[in-house]
């Protein structure tokens, strides 16, 4: 297949418009506020990123990602990894067994 024929498929091909949208269909609340929702296009899957938020002419950008709650789930990992390490030093601990008497008489 040459450059010509390349060019004739990829130009026979249906492409979707809303394929690469970034933006999302926009929403005005009764107060009067604009919300504008954002994704990331990659391989055709579209991940949320986050919305704009427009209110009295100010626009501020608020997260999907809530960073409180991963926060938090980290702080449980560790509290669970370190409960769980100290059970087992407590069971055997890592130090070696020094059972024995000790010979005063000499």
């Amino acid at each position: 297949m040459n450059l010509r024929e390349a060019r004739q498929v990829i130009g026979a091909l249906e492409t979707d418009p809303d394929a690469a949208r970034a933006f999302g269909e926009v929403y005005e609340i009764a107060d009067g506020t604009t919300v504008i929702p954002v994704t990331t296009v990659r391989g055709g899957a579209r991940k949320p990123l986050g919305v704009f938020v427009v209110k009295d002419g100010k626009a501020s950008w608020v997260l999907a990602i809530d960073a409180e709650r991963i926060a938090m789930m980290g702080i449980l990992v560790g509290l669970v990894s370190a409960v769980f390490a100290g059970i087992a030093m407590v069971r055997r601990p890592p130090w070696p067994d020094l059972h024995g008497t000790v010979d005063v008489s000499k």
